[in-house]
């Protein structure tokens, strides 16, 4: 066996003549670990929020979607639509026409989003998982609306005695003082038949309606639409997929997966996530002080062993492995049981969400591997560098004292 080590072993394993040396030791361990398990339940909870934060846009947002280059709508033929469909890895596609409108319901009123949409749509999102009352019936009355726009407006399902009006300005140049009013925008009546919930933003955001009723409302050609969404097969190739996508629809579009369809929110999360984990980084370097001043306690409360070791043979550089080692071992075995009382406590939140953000909903968490690595890493690196300072405390000087 390494000779460092054993003695290192024996070190860690036995006890100092002096209680303090023995009281010391012992706080420095638990501060690894429960330094440990903090950077680790910390690291989960955000890996849980991060997944629950993205559940709603995954949950409203396509796989792929292609988006005008320039300006708000693009064309497309009906050779391009035979060629996407002949795509291998591609399962559905769904057109679509967003614009702003002007909603109004018994006085109220509220600007938001009117989304036309074909049949398709259900077979590329999951509207099941955001319907919240009515069913997903789209036609040339009823539409799908946020419970958000439903609450401004108090606006019922199946309130055929007072349909919601939608009101979209009409494309065209001139001067609105040469024409009455009543010919600037198009107005629709329209039923909701469904309500849909997502979060607050998207709530008060979209009604969806029917593609062709959209498109005549904005005065639109079959053929002009702002998006298209895609869903792909299970495993298939996003970049094969994306460039065939590509080579059919042309420069006129710019293709967007969920990441890139939701950037701002993607970044502000990872950036919360390290700025987390630099905070508790920095707790752990102050923590792991103690490891540095616990060596060199043990150093001192061994010095008589270590004059004895020298006088055998062994040299100043095996002396200060012997406690570069013990450091590596203490930080190692403190960083392994912190991550495993961490791991404990995020199973027993996933299993039994004993911690609630309200009465009905467990605070998210989420055990991940690379956390556990992430931690490990950390103690370990950090654990080498208290240790090696420590340790470059073993000289002749000290030893002929």
């Amino acid at each position: 066996m390494n000779f460092p080590l054993y003695i290192a072993k024996r070190y860690v394993r036995s006890k100092s003549s002096q209680n303090a040396v023995n009281i010391i030791n012992f706080i420095t361990f638990l501060v690894i670990v429960i330094g440990s398990a903090a950077l680790f339940i910390v690291l989960s909870g955000f890996a849980g929020l991060k997944t629950f934060s993205l559940s709603f846009t995954n949950s409203f947002d396509p796989e792929l979607k292609a988006q005008p280059a320039f300006g708000k709508f693009f064309s497309i033929t009906p050779d391009q639509e035979s060629r996407l469909a002949k795509i291998n890895g591609l399962t559905h596609y769904s057109k679509e026409v967003e614009e702003k409108v002007y909603l109004e319901h018994k006085g109220k009123n509220h600007i938001a989003y009117i989304k036309g949409i074909d049949s398709n749509y259900i077979k590329v999102v999951n509207t099941d998982s955001i319907l919240y009352l009515g069913d997903w019936t789209i036609n040339d009355q009823q539409v799908v609306s946020g419970i958000g726009i439903a609450n401004i407006l108090s606006v019922t399902i199946n309130q055929f005695r007072s349909p919601m009006q939608i009101y979209a300005f009409k494309p065209g140049k001139g001067s609105l003082s040469q024409q009455g009013v009543s010919s600037l925008y198009n107005r629709l009546p329209v039923i909701i038949g469904g309500v849909y919930a997502v979060e607050a933003d998207l709530d008060n955001k979209y009604v969806f309606a029917d593609l062709s009723l959209t498109q005549a409302l904005l005065e639109k050609t079959e053929d002009e639409i702002s998006g298209i969404n895609f869903k792909l097969e299970d495993g298939a190739d996003e970049q094969t997929v994306r460039s065939e996508i590509e080579a059919v629809l042309g420069d006129s579009v710019i293709l967007k997966n969920r990441q890139e369809l939701n950037s701002t929110l993607y970044k502000m999360l990872n950036t919360e996530n390290m700025a987390t984990y630099l905070i508790f980084t920095l707790v752990l370097i102050i923590a792991l002080f103690n490891v540095v001043g616990a060596i060199i306690m043990m150093i001192l409360d061994k010095q008589q062993n270590s004059k004895t070791l020298y006088s055998l043979g062994t040299t100043i550089k095996e002396l200060r492995n012997i406690y570069f080692v013990q450091g590596i071992l203490v930080t190692g075995f403190g960083g392994l049981i912190g991550v495993l009382l961490g791991s404990l406590l995020v199973w027993s939140q996933i299993f039994f969400g004993w911690l609630k953000i309200t009465p009905s909903l467990a605070y998210p968490v989420e055990f991940q591997l690379i956390n556990v690595l992430t931690v490990l890493a950390t103690i370990l690196v950090l654990g080498f560098i208290a240790s090696k300072i420590a340790s470059s405390r073993i000289n002749k000087k000290l030893i002929a004292a």
